[in-house]
């Protein structure tokens, strides 16, 4: 056998080995996209959760107290949305968007109802009265909240389990607004409760028109359509007295990350982590919002608060974790 035969022989043998070596690498690869997809899609979801987690405190910030008054919560409801309102629409032009449905439009804004005007209006109001390290207690049971209105307005049917584990949940908060309150519940927690109500109404309104259009699409729509009535409701609102540069700080905060990034980071992380996986972690978002309220408005944590706040974050854990059904179809096939 000549050397040229040689090395044909040794090529051919070669390829073999090659060709295995590339389809592993080639079944190896996926996985490993998926997994750093996953990953991606996890700190991204963290991130959004951060990012919301501080809008208690800095809201808190903005406002200021009820001794030490800062910027009118109207003007930091109307203006928060209205300057991301803005911002919405150089960001439609630079992706192109095209413009919603006529059958979203009825969705939209409902989602701007509960997010844009009633979730922050309440929010602000109560926050002048209770500091943050309350409102987070109260705000965690927002997941469940928004899985009881899906329930409600999308008629799904759930479970005795998560109807049992959604009353347990609101006692927990009457209870700790209580044990807060000296025996009574307070205005502040009604407000807080009411923000409950418009957020999860809010979020159920911006999910069924994310499900035909992208999501980050969706509340920049939402803060699109609000302008007309944000942008009036900020110059009628405008702050009369000088506030701290620290409340601006705050206002900014809420305007930029809270009512605009925040969302982007949020959907992205459900859109390549996957919702099941993604959602779990604003299960943390009271306990970080805890934390954030020590640094940033030297509030005391204490241990009562950290209870409740484990309490309420387990009930809600059960709950999601319970059946809830979309509703069949007329002509669906029993069988």
């Amino acid at each position: 056998m000549s050397a040229t035969d040689s090395s044909a022989v040794s090529t051919a043998s070669a390829v073999p080995r090659l060709t295995s070596v590339g389809s592993a690498a080639s079944a190896v690869t996926p996985g490993a996209a998926e997994r750093r997809r996953e990953q991606r899609g996890f700190g991204l979801g963290l991130l959004g959760v951060c990012i919301f987690a501080m809008t208690l405190p800095m809201t808190r910030l903005a406002v200021g107290d009820a001794g030490a008054p800062q910027l009118p919560p109207a003007f930091v409801t109307a203006g928060r949305a209205a300057g991301a309102g803005l911002l919405s629409i150089g960001w439609l032009l630079w992706v192109r968007a095209a413009w919603p449905q006529r059958r979203h439009w009825r969705a939209l804004a409902v989602c701007a109802l509960g997010t844009v005007a009633g979730f922050p209006l309440c929010l602000g109001f109560a926050l002048r009265h209770v500091e943050s390290m309350h409102a987070a207690v109260i705000t965690g049971l927002m997941p469940l909240g928004t899985a009881m209105a899906a329930a409600l307005l999308l008629r799904q049917r759930a479970s005795a389990g998560f109807w049992a584990c959604a009353a347990v949940g609101c006692a927990l908060v009457l209870a700790f607004a209580a044990v807060q309150g000296g025996g009574r519940l307070s205005a502040a927690d009604g407000l807080l409760l009411l923000a409950v109500t418009f957020g999860s109404v809010g979020y159920v309104a911006g999910a069924r028109v994310s499900a035909d259009i992208p999501a980050a699409q969706t509340i920049c729509w939402v803060l699109v359509i609000s302008l007309p009535f944000t942008l009036p409701a900020t110059a009628a609102t405008w702050p009369a007295q000088p506030a701290r540069a620290a409340a601006w700080g705050g206002f900014v905060y809420v305007m930029l990350f809270s009512m605009w990034l925040g969302f982007f980071a949020w959907y992205r992380g459900l859109a390549l982590g996957g919702v099941m996986r993604v959602s779990q972690v604003q299960l943390i978002q009271p306990f970080v919002a805890l934390l954030l309220a020590v640094p940033v408005l030297g509030e005391r944590l204490d241990a009562a608060t950290v209870l409740f706040a484990l309490a309420v974050v387990a009930v809600v854990f059960a709950g999601k974790r319970m059946p809830v059904r979309a509703p069949a179809l007329k002509n669906e096939n029993p069988t």
